[in-house]
């Protein structure tokens, strides 16, 4: 049973799978977060904040800390996170997990776009709408800011940083969010179309639904192809099995 567990948390699932290991006899839990959010939710354990200095600062805390097990339980599209974990758990021995939500798919009466980034939305867009609803969070802005005839809506837990598009109306808020909620919020903004990224999960996804339910047209960023040999469990108790535990 590995006694030290190292989660690159950030996440939903990050936080459960936390609580569980946390509550085992025996095992110590330190979850790091990358430090974007200034009032993280709580989380079970030890907590570390900021980054390691790429994959050879991960390998060398992995070595210093005695860690006995690495998971990946970052979002989705933190491309650059996941390979250098993949790569410190080759250097170091480490046996490396990752936890990934599946991701969303269409269902009847749904008028997805899928692109493959976030540059890729940004070229899709002229041609569906004029007013955006721009739910990609507040680190890839830059994308759109050439798009100088459009009007955006941006939700975000904190304030993002600029470039943006010029025209840019800024919603603070934290998730989750009700299918109500996103009704209202497209309804009040005269929302046209919808950019999301495929984070999955429930957190998130009743603006899917609402978007549905109003027939409004959705660009939907696709994930980053996880790194060469790397393979994905879908929830904590796939996490616990890979570990070698007993469910909880």
């Amino acid at each position: 049973m590995p006694a030290h567990v190292l989660i690159l948390g950030g996440t939903t699932e990050a936080r459960r799978l936390a609580a569980d290991l946390a509550a085992r006899p025996g095992v110590q839990v330190t979850t790091s977060l990358a430090g974007r959010v200034t009032q993280p939710g709580a989380v079970a354990g030890e907590v570390r904040i900021g980054g390691f200095g790429g994959a050879e600062g991960l390998a060398d805390w992995l070595r210093a800390h005695h860690v006995d097990a690495l998971v990946d339980a970052t979002h989705p599209f933190a491309e650059a996170i996941t390979l250098n974990a993949a790569r410190a758990a080759a250097a170091t021995g480490v046996p490396a997990v990752v936890l990934r939500r599946p991701g969303w798919r269409p269902g009847p009466g749904d008028r997805w776009y899928d692109v493959p980034s976030l540059a890729g939305a940004a070229e899709a867009l002229p041609g569906l709408g004029r007013r955006v609803f721009l739910s990609t969070g507040r680190l890839g802005l830059a994308a759109f800011a050439h798009l100088t005839d459009l009007h955006f809506v941006v939700r975000s837990v904190e304030p993002p940083e600029p470039p943006m598009p010029p025209d840019t109306e800024l919603v603070l808020a934290r998730g989750p969010f009700t299918l109500a909620d996103e009704t209202e919020l497209l309804r009040t903004h005269r929302i046209e179309v919808l950019v999301t990224k495929d984070s999955g999960g429930e957190a998130t996804a009743a603006k899917l639904t609402a978007a549905r339910e109003l027939g409004l047209p959705v660009v939907v960023v696709r994930r980053p192809p996880l790194p060469r040999g790397v393979t994905a469990v879908p929830d904590v108790a796939g996490v616990v099995e890979r570990l070698g535990l007993s469910p909880g």
